[in-house]
């Protein structure tokens, strides 16, 4: 019986050692396969969190007003302005808040506004130039900008390449609100001068025949 029991001991604790490398390897290989999933998952709340934070980014579009104010009344009366340099003169609004500095020049009323701005150019400008060159400095310059058309147009003075886009106004001081408008900006062309003619208003207000006028009445000198 002593020789029974000294042969089966070694037997008995090999067959141990194997079952417990079995249970070991086993459980290493389930655990490896409950950590891939769960890092997948990390993976993706990690891509949610970013294109969640991305979103959040982007300044949105408001909705336009349903009554919006910004009629230029029928009975406007027009002024023609010129800056000190004579470089160009225009028909504007007369009334409407001026600021000026240089050749630059803007006309507010409340939400509406002209205003024209004068730049080097090194040549003359198309359609699929602007839309190239100014179109994407235009969408980082205002906000949520959304671009309708761009396209070439001709005026009594000459010559000239029409945007029209939608953008949100700059937040109110008071109340944080912000509108959305509607741009209809011109670039005109002549001798190395590029200026750029920007006429805004809510969005819906009905400003083409007096849009019309001033687009039409600028003119270089």
């Amino acid at each position: 019986m002593a020789k029974l029991n000294k042969i089966w001991l070694p037997a008995l604790t090999i067959a141990v050692v194997i079952a417990a490398a079995g249970c070991g390897s086993g459980g290493k290989a389930s655990t490896q396969n409950n950590a891939a999933p769960q890092q997948q998952q990390q993976q993706l709340q990690e891509q949610k969190q970013q294109q969640a934070s991305d979103s959040q980014g982007v300044e949105q579009p408001v909705a336009p007003e349903k009554n919006p104010p910004g009629d230029i009344p029928d009975s406007q009366v027009f002024v023609n302005y010129s800056p000190a340099s004579g470089l160009y003169k225009i028909d504007v609004p007369e009334g409407w808040a001026r600021m000026a500095a240089g050749d630059n020049a803007t006309f507010m009323d409340k939400l509406d506004g002209v205003s024209i701005e004068i730049s080097k150019a090194a040549g003359p400008i198309t359609a699929q130039s602007v839309e190239k060159d100014q179109v994407p400095a235009l969408k980082k310059a205002e906000h949520a900008v959304e671009v309708q058309s761009v396209s070439s147009v001709k005026l009594p003075g000459g010559p000239a390449v029409l945007v029209v886009y939608t953008s949100n106004s700059l937040p109110d001081p008071v109340t944080d609100k912000q509108v959305r408008l509607e741009n209809n900006r011109y670039y005109y062309y002549q001798k190395g001068q590029l200026a750029v003619l920007n006429l805004y208003a809510p969005q819906g207000a009905d400003n083409v025949d007096q849009w019309k006028r001033i687009s039409e009445s600028f003119r270089w000198q």
